[in-house]
């Protein structure tokens, strides 16, 4: 049997963060990831766009790969937010805010690779792929974990395993953590097209009663969308051909951007809220998706997650430093100080992003007048943008060593 300090389940973009993030503290490590990341049925590596906050980039920075992101990332330096059919519009400019950027835009795909390359190079990380978890049990000291490897059972042992395997979590379910869920009876379809109009580093929210419409900067002056829509219409529009389909979409977007053009292949996926009843078991810790599936109104969710991570690094690192003759990184205060630091800023982020979509999608008249007077309010009034600018970038609250770019050593 191998034994590890950290089992990590699931070597998506989060899990495969996390163990990049405890490189310098050289910790035995494994990654158990099911599908490789270059199949196809990958979900965590494929053509999505994903938007980084501030903090993330913070992060990358600390961690010595964000010149690699950068590179083949587009910069976010204005948002325009609009609702369909009414008055009022609001917009948060990086200039104003002092910063370069507000985030950047990098394909899925993109961000996998710099990740896999550089955890190449990482000693004492083990990387069990194509591999899953069937059963965790804690014991003292540790946490066993029986794989599928190959059509065979493995045993490892870890002091502590980390789930990290997404919104359907196996592992949270195996330790016994329960998961509230709510499905939206909304579906995003997503991918990428060409605008008439250059994008100029713009990225535009759009509410409509069905969902919102984003559309994010990306490479050779193309857009990604993400067209979030009612559930019953998805399949209907998923297969429209492609000039049926930009005419819907830009009848839903407008002429901001001028005429959208060659659109590429689309995929979808449905949408639902859910949140993890405790963060932690004996042994065990929640990350990401896992922990918090956030709806993609405001691109939190990745964000979220990897601040998840830097907290969960503050406390493996803390614990190591005070005392490194009895560090034991699933000890049950750390995993307790753990939950504690990171329940207020997940509960925030899901009651925002939900609130958005329930307020936006009320297709009542006081309601949508109110929702005009808001964002007039919020261009108008001093100091609302900068607050809220700091809540999306990641900079709100009590942060992380990674999160604020320091590194753990």
């Amino acid at each position: 049997m191998k034994n590890y300090d950290i089992v990590i389940a699931g070597g998506g973009m989060v899990g495969a963060s996390l163990a990049l993030a405890l490189a310098p503290l050289g910790l035995r490590t494994a990654i158990v990831e099911a599908v490789p990341r270059e199949a196809g049925q990958q979900p965590s590596f494929d053509d999505r766009s994903t938007a980084l906050s501030r903090s993330t980039q913070r992060m990358f920075e600390a961690m010595g790969i964000w010149d690699a992101v950068v590179a083949a990332s587009t910069p976010i330096t204005n948002i325009h937010v609009s609702d369909k059919g009414r008055f009022g519009f609001a917009h948060i400019d990086a200039h104003e805010q002092g910063v370069e950027a507000l985030g950047y835009v990098v394909i899925n795909r993109v961000l996998g690779r710099v990740l896999q390359d550089t955890l190449a190079a990482v000693p004492n990380l083990d990387s069990l792929c194509p591999a899953s978890i069937t059963a965790a049990s804690p014991e003292t000291g540790g946490v066993a974990v029986t794989l599928a490897r190959d059509g065979k059972p493995e045993e490892v042992a870890g002091r502590l395993l980390v789930a990290a395997d997404g919104a359907n979590s196996a592992v949270r379910e195996m330790v016994g953590i329960g998961v509230s869920q709510v499905a939206y009876e909304q579906r995003a379809i997503i991918g990428n097209l060409l605008p008439e109009m250059p994008m100029r580093n713009r990225a535009f929210e759009r509410f409509t009663s069905d969902g919102p419409l984003a559309m994010l900067p990306v490479a050779d002056g193309r857009a990604g969308f993400v067209w979030v829509v009612a559930e019953r219409d998805a399949e209907r529009i998923l297969e429209l051909d492609d000039e049926a389909f930009l005419a819907r979409l830009q009848q839903t977007f407008g002429n901001r951007l001028g005429e959208l053009t060659r659109v590429g292949k689309r995929s979808s996926y449905p949408l639902s809220l859910s949140k993890a009843l405790r963060l932690t078991a004996p042994r065990t810790v929640l990350v990401g998706n896992s922990a918090h599936g956030l709806h993609p109104a405001a691109a939190q969710g990745f964000n979220l997650g990897l601040r998840d991570v830097a907290a969960l690094c503050d406390c493996i690192a803390d614990a190591r430093d005070a005392d490194p003759a009895a560090f034991d990184p699933g000890a049950p205060e750390q995993l307790a100080r753990y939950a504690e630091w990171r329940r207020p800023d997940q509960q925030k982020l899901v009651r925002f992003t939900d609130g958005l979509v329930r307020l936006f999608g009320d297709t009542r008249p006081p309601i949508a007048a109110l929702r005009g007077a808001g964002m007039l309010a919020f261009d108008l009034v001093p100091g609302v943008r900068k607050v809220f600018a700091r809540h999306t970038m990641g900079l709100a609250g009590r942060l992380p060593r990674l999160s604020r770019g320091v590194p753990l050593a």
